[in-house]
């Protein structure tokens, strides 16, 4: 009786640390999106994340599981997961800074779209009839956001946002692999590394000296995205994938809004329906496997 009377409590707590999660994210994305327009390129975006991130990952690991958890026999993996991951934060952090902050958020959220395609590939994962309609409705709602030569959003943004969900779904595919053998805070911790060294030496070549406030947006950005994916990470440990990961999709919400407060710049029409036929896509996915017992893909684009 007292398992399952604290299943419940269990299940609120992970839904409220996903909620934070979102809005970490969310505070995140508008901090970068801000600071590139003071010069900031992509490529700085991600060292200085990982630079000001690291130690509240390291304080998280520490006060947590240990930092015993950070090793691992597996290093040819975490670095194929770096290599892919960087990729893709890199077109992310591209789009976010070509495209409102809106668009290139819900562009994002097909990821679950890509991951099944990408399952099926490199996996084997069947994909069933109900799966493959919900990959047909997620990319009409990319299609509706695109609209190539009918739209006035930066075309070039919008592939990178494509590009970087791509990305994601690929990097989501190759953490699934990686968990069976290592912890979570390990995976976190070596792609932090890993792109911090990566980007630091890119940064070299294309980084350059920043106004007072801007370091300030960069700073922000940092330890509000670690702080994002330690919280997602709680989540997972409190409730299950299934009942958390729905409220994923508050951070279009939040990106709206950030996004109208901060540029004066709402969602188009076509982005709200084709933001609609994603995210319900992403969800009936997620509970046709959760009906099936089987493991959910996370909707929220994964910029550990």
């Amino acid at each position: 009786m007292a398992k399952s009377e604290s299943r419940p409590a269990h299940n609120l707590r992970g839904i409220v640390l996903r909620s934070l999660s979102v809005m970490c994210f969310a505070v995140t994305i508008a901090a970068m999106k801000k600071a590139s327009e003071d010069g900031v390129v992509a490529m700085e975006m991600i060292f200085y994340r990982s630079l000001f991130g690291l130690p509240l990952v390291l304080a998280w690991l520490i006060a947590g599981p240990g930092i015993r958890v950070i090793r691992t026999k597996r290093p040819g993996a975490h670095l194929i997961r770096s290599a892919i991951g960087l990729i893709g934060i890199l077109m992310n952090f591209v789009a976010l800074i070509r495209l409102p902050l809106a668009d290139a958020v819900t562009i994002g959220f097909s990821a679950p779209i890509f991951a099944t395609i990408v399952s099926g590939l490199l996996l084997g994962d069947k994909i069933g009839p109900h799966r493959w309609a919900a990959v047909v409705f997620g990319f009409l709602g990319v299609a509706m956001i695109v609209r190539p030569g009918a739209t006035s959003l930066d075309q070039f943004g919008l592939l990178m946002a494509i590009g970087g969900a791509i990305g994601t779904a690929t990097v989501t595919i190759t953490v699934r692999q990686l968990g069976g053998t290592e912890h979570a805070g390990a995976i976190v911790f070596w792609f932090f590394i890993c792109a911090g060294v990566a980007s630091g030496i890119g940064s070299i070549f294309l980084g350059q000296a920043h106004m007072p406030q801007t370091w300030a947006l960069l700073v922000l950005g940092g330890l509000f995205g670690a702080a994002a994916q330690v919280l997602m990470t709680m989540s997972l440990q409190a409730a299950p994938v299934s009942v958390v990961s729905p409220f994923d999709y508050l951070q279009i919400v939040w990106a709206t809004l950030i996004g109208w407060l901060v540029w004066s710049v709402g969602p188009s029409l076509g982005t709200l329906a084709g933001g609609a036929l994603i995210v319900g896509s992403g969800l009936y996915t997620a509970w046709r496997e959760h009906r099936r017992n089987r493991n959910v893909i996370p909707a929220t684009p994964p910029l550990e």
